[in-house]
């Protein structure tokens, strides 16, 4: 039976490696981020900013998707691009090119399209300029997932 939450939707309980990757269930993973977690903006991009400093954009994507779940619906597609793009990270990492250039692409353009230019002081056209330059250099051949992720995590720490 599926662990689901009170509204019915499913959770998904399998434990995690450190890539993001599910493990069989009853393995030691690393700690997830709890299905009640509800980070203000501030606590989303920082813990979002620490998880990518330990190479852990799985784990990043997380934090920005509780965001995305619990913060203002006006914020929807910031938090959702946000989490995308960290997402490609996370199939970039994994080696899936045509998945990480996909994602990347389709949070940077997400993202970009929310209104505010420097929402909670993060600088969102450099990031988004930044995601969808990686991804374009996957198409090219160029996939370097330590350098992608800490060039994402500069433009996060900026914030």
């Amino acid at each position: 039976m599926r662990d689901r939450d009170k509204t019915g939707r499913p959770r998904s309980a399998r434990p995690r490696d450190e890539y993001g990757r599910p493990l069989p269930h009853g393995a030691q993973g690393v700690p997830r981020v709890p299905n009640d977690y509800a980070p203000s903006a501030e606590e989303a991009l920082a813990d979002a900013a620490r998880l990518l400093a330990a190479g852990r954009p799985f784990h990043a994507h997380e934090v920005l998707e509780a965001r995305w779940k619990t913060g203002p619906a006006g914020e929807r597609e910031l938090w959702q691009g946000l989490a995308q793009i960290c997402v490609g990270l996370t199939h970039l990492q994994r080696g899936n090119f045509s998945g990480a250039a996909a994602l990347l692409t389709r949070g940077s353009a997400r993202a970009g399209a929310y209104g505010r230019r420097e929402p909670y002081g993060l600088d969102l056209e450099g990031l988004t300029g930044t995601a969808g330059r990686i991804a374009a250099g996957i198409g090219a051949g160029e996939a370097d997932p330590a350098m992608a992720i800490t060039e994402i995590l500069g433009h996060l720490r900026r914030h």
